[in-house]
């Protein structure tokens, strides 16, 4: 089950290094926002598959139920109530507000690499 695998890896770091420049650089209402969160669960899902040996959809469905949770502890101020309001990394990393459009990007990020993977596999066959 774990296996180094430095595709996702590489890809992992890429796509971290762009999230990292959104968060810098790009201050719109749309980039930021939900791109930044279609771009997260597909980095969250490369950095699974870097070390998890597991199919598509068992990736697919960890970094979509982790990301609703992530999301559902912003519903109910989970950086405030662990007391971490003050804490930048604990913001950046939990979020401090909810959002249903949030909801909605990570599900068409999960998406896209569902078809990224289908497609791939079936050139490889």
């Amino acid at each position: 089950m774990l296996q180094f695998n430095p595709k996702y890896f590489a890809i992992t770091v890429l796509l971290f290094l762009i999230e990292i420049a959104i968060a810098l650089f790009v201050h719109d209402n749309f980039i930021r926002p939900y791109f930044g969160d279609f771009l997260v669960v597909i980095l969250l899902y490369c950095f699974l598959k870097s070390f998890l040996n597991v199919s598509v959809w068992v990736a697919a469905c960890i970094v979509l139920v982790f990301s609703f949770a992530i999301e559902i502890a912003q519903y109910f101020n989970a950086v405030e109530k662990l007391g971490l309001q003050h804490s930048e990394i604990a913001k950046a990393v939990l979020g401090n507000s909810f959002a249903w459009i949030d909801l909605l990007a990570y599900i068409l990020g999960i998406l896209t690499v569902i078809s990224i993977e289908k497609i791939h596999f079936k050139t490889r066959e």
